[in-house]
């Protein structure tokens, strides 16, 4: 399996929010990860950033944050440029999806928990 480095925005350290299941998840199956929200603290050993330093190394966006919270960080996701963005659960935004399609980024509409537990990630 390749380590498919993965950005988790919308991270919690609330252990009840699924952001902060996947993390662990990931962590877990050897990739690596980088935490950004609003909150702060840290999940699975890494600390939570707020949304300003872009990686240019990421695989994977991961969203845990709605659509309606999404419109100012779209410069901050599609800056960063991943392989491919996946929309979680309640997440699903066209408008997002349509501008990072036309910058070549791969999008799906997909839980990140289940894309790891059938060894589809």
């Amino acid at each position: 399996m390749a380590n498919k480095k993965t950005l988790i925005l919308g991270a919690t350290p609330n252990t009840g929010r699924y952001a902060y299941l996947a993390a662990n998840r990931l962590v877990g199956r050897g990739h690596a990860i980088v935490n950004v929200g609003l909150k702060t603290g840290e999940v699975a050993g890494v600390p939570i950033e707020k949304p300003e330093a872009i990686h240019d190394d990421i695989d994977t966006i991961t969203l845990y944050v709605g659509p309606q919270n999404q419109p100012p960080l779209y410069d901050y996701i599609l800056n960063t440029h991943p392989k491919r963005i996946i929309f979680n659960p309640g997440t699903e935004n066209t408008e997002l999806q349509k501008l990072a399609e036309a910058k070549g980024i791969e999008t799906q509409y997909a839980c990140t928990l289940v894309l790891l537990s059938i060894g589809e990630y």
